[in-house]
């Protein structure tokens, strides 16, 4: 009986979809214990399974509905289905990267002298930037003799592949936008003939990010669709100045736009867990919760993966995801003098420690540099760091290198632990060896 119930269910509900067709499909996320059941109900023309979205495991699944039916009643169609245990709505996020204003150019950007770092040829202005005297990371190399021992993965919009400061260090990601290996935020993006940039002027991107550009290339950028252009290769820049021998892993979740769905930011937590990933960096925040978001983080803690994410730039005591979950360590904004950026979000449920975010001097697609202000900016000096410590404790999962993080210079109470001291950090990971 209450199986004849559910199929009249199912095919009143598809005859109502069919009466009226949506423009767009409605995309719905579904954890299930029973992928065949599921198929069934699929099969009465009602939805279709897209893909897995957790690799391996074969429990959650993106599912797409050709109807224009309220989305809560699609939610409640899925829930009679027997095996279902969670359904939510697929997010379109939000990387927010036109929200933080600049605060003129850095003079780091046009100091342009080669210099050699780790085997390869970078700018002075990106190499000695302030802010990593400000974390005491000339000190902790200089001591403690590590470069970072790591798999690092950043959920972004992908990286160039071709920087010439990063490619030695880049892995194979994977581009989850377009179902296809690589994680390349090229793609799409017109090729640029100019390779020396020494002598190129900085351009206004947007209100957080000035760029050193080609003038091929300068105006391309100008286009409003490609605002979260380059905040990959911005944050891969920073993690591997902090960890130069950390292996970098581009998983891309976001268009180049800046948006990007929640399934695809799973798959994405889901694929770093499965492939030998020791830390994720996420740069980006929202503040709708997921079930299936924090469960797939659940997922990467369970197996030895340490989390960072931006703390947001709201400038707001505000709960923001990824940074509110447990096991993930949210960084917030300061400025050089140690102080709380001001579009910084704050409050210890988002913050574990803050690093510097303001003006901040980093790689940029076509081979350039760029600088940059976010929180987007403060979570790679963490996620670097981490990196460092992994070459010091191998074994460290989550716990071990917030706690170790949490040896940090103390700031105000509403920023956590305090600015990040990477030879604090690392004494604290040599003395619980």
């Amino acid at each position: 009986m209450k199986r004849t119930t559910l199929i009249l269910a199912l095919l009143v509900a598809a005859l109502l979809a069919g009466a009226s067709p949506a423009s767009a499909s409605q995309r719905i996320i579904v954890r299930t214990t029973s992928l065949p059941l599921l198929q069934k109900a699929c099969l009465l023309n009602l939805c279709s399974i897209v893909q897995s979205l957790d690799g391996t495991i074969g429990q959650v699944f993106l599912v797409e509905f050709p109807s224009s039916l309220p989305v809560n009643t699609l939610l409640n169609l899925l829930r009679v289905i027997p095996g279902v245990v969670d359904v939510e709505s697929d997010v379109l996020r939000n990387l927010g990267v036109d929200q933080v204003p600049t605060n003129g150019v850095p003079a780091g950007l046009n100091q342009r002298t080669p210099m050699q770092f780790y085997g390869t040829s970078v700018w002075d202005g990106y190499a000695l930037q302030p802010a990593l005297s400000e974390i005491q990371l000339p000190e902790a190399r200089t001591w403690f003799h590590v470069t970072g021992a790591a798999i690092v993965a950043d959920i972004d919009t992908g990286v160039d592949p071709n920087h010439p400061v990063l490619m030695s260090s880049l892995l194979q990601g994977y581009d989850f936008t377009r179902n296809q290996a690589g994680g390349s935020e090229m793609t799409g993006m017109p090729s640029s003939p100019e390779t020396d940039c020494s002598q190129c002027p900085v351009a206004n991107i947007n209100k957080a990010k000035s760029a050193v550009v080609t003038p091929s290339t300068g105006s391309v950028l100008d286009s409003p669709g490609d605002d979260g252009f380059g905040h990959g290769t911005m944050v891969m820049g920073l993690i591997h100045l902090v960890a130069p021998t950390a292996r970098l892993m581009p998983l891309k979740a976001f268009s180049n736009d800046g948006t990007g769905y929640t399934s695809d930011i799973i798959r994405a937590i889901y694929y770093a867990a499965q492939n030998h990933v020791n830390v994720i960096n996420m740069s980006f925040d929202f503040t709708t919760p997921s079930t299936e978001f924090t469960d797939a983080i659940n997922y990467a803690a369970q197996n030895g993966v340490i989390s960072v994410a931006s703390a947001g730039n709201d400038g707001a005591q505000e709960v923001v995801y990824p940074a509110a979950l447990t096991g993930v360590m949210g960084v917030a904004s300061v400025n050089n003098s140690g102080q709380r950026s001001t579009f910084s979000n704050y409050g210890t449920q988002v913050v574990w420690v803050a690093a510097p975010g303001e003006n901040i001097i980093t790689t940029y697609p076509y081979g350039s540099y760029a600088s940059g202000s976010g929180t987007s900016f403060s979570a790679p000096f963490v996620t670097g760091t981490v990196a460092l410590i992994l070459n010091i404790q191998q074994q460290a999962g989550p716990t071990g290198a917030a706690a170790d993080i949490a040896h940090a210079e103390p700031l105000a109470p509403n920023l956590g632990h305090g600015l990040l001291d990477v030879y604090l950090a690392l004494q604290a990971a040599q003395d619980s060896h």
